[in-house]
């Protein structure tokens, strides 16, 4: 094989692999309207291939072949052993060639077999980055006919990139500019808003994801709304009904069914229950400075707007935490919490120390 194919699908090469046998060689050509440069293929009177002739080697009458060699073949190891043997530099260019065996394969008597690639595309090789960009549209246009195959709906074929394997359940639809990475899996009646990056994450039945927003390694429940601009962290999980609204960032966080955090929030390492609402700017302070704790935050439970949450910290079932608060102290059931205190000045307060793991 040659490492500057890289668009070589598995299927060609099992196939050669099947087709190979003790009396047996195989390889892989194409015909091109194009030839020059390759070798070309040369056959005896019944069909059959005798030889590879490199083009500097060609007649006028041979480089007119448009049957090349792909440079990929398949041999059988005692075979090929005895065969590199007998090469030698008699040519043009002084250089010993591999397609030198496949004469002598056959002077002996032993089948060369040959099997054609699917495409120019297959055997296409990356010489310079002009080359890897052609072969990544080309990697770009079979996945995307594979998901409209499929009967995924895309607002442009040419400016979706799957970089990985996606998965798509009925009637989604994917918007321009998206980026796909790694491992995803798209459930029912899906929408993916433009500009987004997922990679490796699931996105449940009937959910919503509206423009740039970032999800990594996440799990989007089923009717959920991610978005615009929303950044979902790895350790992201979305129960059913969620929002996600713009420029919130979340993080190896747990979101219950119907809670909402929808403006300009972060939230991480934290568990939030049932039927929240999270106020615009509200922040869970997760780390200081050494190690990171967490936020529970329980079914119910209203947080105002610019509220500041110092873990480790529970805010239990029902309870109110007003607008602007620093809360450092768990809240109760039902309560409304206020913490807006003087300013006050620590003067022998000790920065923490990351503890020992």
């Amino acid at each position: 094989m040659l490492a500057d194919v890289p668009l070589i699908r598995q299927r060609t090469i099992s196939q050669l692999k099947n087709d190979l046998s003790d009396n047996k060689l195989v390889i892989l050509t194409i015909e091109v309207e194009n030839p020059k440069g390759y070798g070309r293929i040369l056959r005896d009177d019944k069909g059959h291939i005798k030889s590879i002739i490199e083009e500097s080697e060609c007649s006028e009458s041979e480089k007119k072949i448009k049957e090349i060699n792909t440079g990929i073949m398949a041999f059988v190891p005692d075979k090929l052993e005895n065969w590199l043997q007998q090469l030698d530099a008699n040519n043009t260019k002084g250089e010993y060639y591999l397609t030198d065996v496949i004469k002598i394969a056959y002077d002996e008597g032993s089948s060369v077999g040959a099997i054609r690639a699917e495409s120019e595309m297959e055997v296409f090789g990356v010489n310079d980055k002009k080359d890897l960009a052609k072969a990544e549209q080309a990697i770009r246009e079979e996945k995307a006919n594979e998901l409209l195959e499929a009967g995924v709906t895309l607002a442009d074929p040419s400016r979706v990139d799957v970089r990985g394997t996606l998965t798509c359940g009925t009637d989604v639809y994917i918007d321009i500019g998206t980026v796909f990475v790694g491992d995803v899996i798209i459930g029912d009646n899906v929408e993916i808003g433009p500009y987004s990056l997922i990679k490796d994450s699931r996105i449940g039945n009937n959910s919503k994801i509206l423009s740039h927003c970032n999800i990594e390694q996440a799990t989007i429940g089923s009717s959920c709304n991610v978005g615009p601009f929303a950044r979902v962290r790895p350790g992201t999980e979305l129960m059913s009904e969620v929002k996600i609204g713009n420029f919130v960032e979340t993080k190896k966080s747990t979101i219950g069914d119907g809670s909402k955090v929808n403006h300009l929030s972060y939230i991480g390492d934290t568990e939030i229950g049932k039927n929240t609402n999270i106020g615009a700017g509200t922040i869970t302070c997760n780390y200081d400075g050494a190690n990171k704790h967490k936020t529970v935050i329980e079914d119910d439970v209203f947080i105002g707007s610019g509220v500041e949450l110092v873990a480790p910290i529970t805010v239990e079932k029902g309870a109110t935490v007003g607008a602007g608060s620093t809360i450092s102290k768990s809240v109760e059931e039902g309560k409304l919490t206020l913490e807006r205190g003087d300013r006050k000045t620590l003067d022998n307060w000790k920065r923490p120390t990351k503890k020992e793991t």
